[in-house]
This record gives structure tokens, sequence and C-alpha cells, in this order.
């Protein structure tokens, strides 16, 4: 009970303090609020990019191994020069593999063009990507349907010319009826609409979008372009299994197969890459570790100068409330009553300005972005709460000491 009657008075001390002293008390909080502003803004932005990043990448798949002829690559000096004579992954090696591997749980080979004209009536949509695939692309990558149906085996295995659209393309050439059964030209070719896929809006760093995008079976795509060594190239993609963290026995398993597929001997070099999307997180991921130490480092300096203020508050304090601290201590107050009454000024002042800060971003979240959604999440707002506690602690501690151990005599005399 005398806990709950300390921070009572504690938290009137502090509202009196406050409201008797608004404008000084908020020119001290300025600090404190731009830099939690600035730490926790820099983390949002970056959990939202890091965020959209993934989902833009839902598309290639997650705990997917690719076997492509080059190597990913995230800086400079790529020898391009020892990859460019590599032969593309082939219809032959997939089958193989599809065959052969044990610790799959799927597989599929895909191929995609950009650049190109859908058709319908007089209704036309360019630069849009035709992507065509194996029926079992769905197990390796999301392809989130929205209205329709994905493939039939059937349908892949005859090369029908049917196709999966995106919302993009739906909407400019089906404005005022469904898509659904109706045919879109693609280079001279009709194909009939069996499904819809969901709305993704404008992806990060150039990765595929579904909006603009229609999907076919491998063997139609086949027949409008030149698909192979001087054409345009394959990528085979297998999915990992739960069971194989790292998916080191799937990779060992390919690239046994791989090189026993094209007879490579044993000292030879491996003429094939084996591409994971985690390569490219972890590119990404240390430029967010930069950005996120940027954070810290301009919103460090604001709050240093914000401690500061409230520490020169919590001095002021002091020195205008000694005598009361005098007639307190007179009474029967403790030191750490005294102590805990300007401690908790401290910490309440701090996180009126990092509550602030907190509300500042969250303002920022609600403008809408078209390319990127920005949202605040839990661990931020905790994160700030925790950072202006501990500055309102740290900017406290000397002055609420300093009360505590007044003498009482002399604290009643003081002026």
């Amino acid at each position: 009970m005398i806990y709950l009657r300390l921070i009572a008075e504690s938290f009137r001390f502090a509202w009196q303090a406050l409201r008797a002293n608004l404008l000084r008390t908020i020119l001290s909080l300025l600090g404190v609020t731009i830099g939690i502003f600035a730490i926790i803004s820099v983390f949002t932005l970056v959990d939202s990019l890091e965020r959209n990043v993934r989902e833009s990448m839902s598309f290639i798949g997650d705990k997917v191994i690719y076997v492509q002829k080059w190597p990913w690559s995230f800086g400079s000096n790529y020898p391009w020069w020892k990859y460019f004579q590599r032969p593309e992954p082939n219809m032959r090696e997939f089958r193989i593999l599809e065959r052969q591997l044990t610790n799959d749980a799927g597989a599929a080979i895909f191929a995609d063009k950009n650049n190109n004209t859908f058709k319908q009536g007089s209704n036309s949509y360019s630069d849009a990507i035709l992507f065509g695939t194996t029926y079992e692309y769905n197990k390796v990558a999301e392809v989130p349907i929205e209205t329709g149906r994905y493939f039939a085996p059937q349908e892949v295995d005859a090369a029908r010319n049917v196709i999966i659209i995106g919302q993009e393309v739906g909407q400019k050439l089906f404005p005022f009826s469904s898509p659904l059964g109706q045919e879109v030209k693609v280079r001279g070719r009709k194909f009939v609409v069996i499904g819809v896929m969901e709305k993704q809006g404008e992806s990060m760093f150039g990765l595929p979008n579904f909006d603009q995008m229609g999907i076919v079976p491998y063997g139609a795509f086949a027949k409008m372009f030149d698909v192979g060594p001087e054409g345009i190239g394959s990528t085979i993609a297998v999915k990992g299994r739960e069971d194989d963290p790292g998916l080191l026995e799937l990779e060992y398993e390919i690239q046994g197969l791989m090189r026993n597929i094209r007879g490579l001997r044993p000292r030879q070099e491996d003429n094939f890459a084996l591409n994971r999307p985690e390569m490219a997180t972890q590119a990404i991921g240390g430029f967010f570790e930069v950005v996120g130490l940027a954070g810290w480092v301009i919103g460090g300096f604001a709050i240093l100068v914000g401690g500061f203020g409230i520490a020169n508050i919590m001095f002021v304090s002091v020195k205008e409330r000694t005598n009361i601290i005098g007639i307190q201590k007179s009474l029967g107050a403790k030191n750490y009553f005294i102590l805990f009454q300007f401690l908790f000024e401290s910490v309440f002042l701090s996180l009126i300005g990092g509550g602030i800060g907190i509300l500042l971003v969250f303002l920022l979240t609600l403008i809408p972005q078209e390319m990127m959604k920005i949202s605040l999440s839990a661990s931020n707002i905790l994160l700030g709460l925790g950072v202006s506690a501990v500055i309102g602690m740290l900017s406290g501690i000397i002055p609420a000491v300093l009360a505590a151990n007044l003498d009482p005599v002399l604290a009643i005399r003081a002026k």
C-alpha cells in the first residue's frame, strides 16, 4: 500500500512541476522527442522495408535453391568471364532432378520474357512479363490466386494455351467484365484466362511483379520463344523440406546429381550455380544494419541533449523545492521516498518526450504510400519507451540522490 501511495505522490509532484514550468519543460523535452523520433522512425522504416522486401520475394520462394547458369552477386568486380560459357539448365536436366531427388518438397523449371504486349479486342497492355513454368511451381513459390484457379497437370503436360494474369493486366484488358474464360492474345497466340492473381502492388528492387504478369505452361512458352543455349535461359527451382535446416542435404544432393548429369570430373569446377533467396536477404541485411546504426547515432546525439535538459530541470526542481524536502524529512519521510519522488519525475518527463516522438512516427505511418506500406510495430514502441525510461533514470539519478541526502534542518531554512 505504501508503494502505491509513493507512486501516486510522486506522480502528483511530477505533474505539478510540469504544469508550473510548462515552457521550460517543453524546450527541455524537445531533445528526447527528436531523438526518439529519429531512432524509432529509422527502425520503423527498416522493419517496413525488410518486410516489404520479403513479401516481394515471395514470388521466388522461401527455402528454395535455384539451379542457374549465373551465380548471384551483390558486389563489384563480378567475374562474368568465368561463367558466360556455362550451359543453361534445360528440361532434360530438370526431369532427371525431378525423378532422382529425395530431399526436396517439389521442383519446377521456368523461364520469363519481359516487354510483352497482351491484347484483348481493342485493349492492350504493354511491358508485361510472360512467365512459363511447370505444374509444381505453386509448391516452390506462392502464386496467390484471387479468382479462378491454378493450372491442371494435364494443361501443363499438353502445353495448352491457358494463362493466369495479374490484377493490373486484368483491369486494363477487361475493365468492365470478368477476365475468366475470355481470351488474351500474346505474340499472335490466343490464351484462355483461367485465373487472376491477387493485387501485389509495386515491388521492391525491381523484383517480378504479379500485377504486370501472365503465367503460362512451360511448353506453351517454349513454342513462342527460343528457350535454350542461344535464347532465353531457364531456371530450375527446388523447394527444400522443413526437416532440412539450412538445406545442406538438398544442396549436396543437387550438386552431386548436376555434376553427374553434366559428366564433370572430380577436380573440375561446377559449371552451374546454386543460388538462394537468402543471399539477397543477407546482402540487403548489411544495408539495414548501416541504416539502423545511423539512426542510433543521429538519435543518440539528440537524446543526449534531451537528457542534459531533463537533468537541468531536475537540478532546478531540487533547488526550488529544497524547503519542501526539509519539511517532508522532518515529518518522517525516508531518503528512498525523496529519491523515488524525483527519479519518478525525471522518468515521467522523459517518457512524455519519448511518447510524443513515437506519436509523430505513428502519424507518419498514416500517410498512404504506393511503394511501401509503413507500420509501427509493438516492439519499436516498447523500444522507444524503454530508451526514454533509461534516459530519464540516468538524467535524474544525480539530482534525486542530492535531494535525498539533504540535511532536513538546512533544507527547511533554505529560501
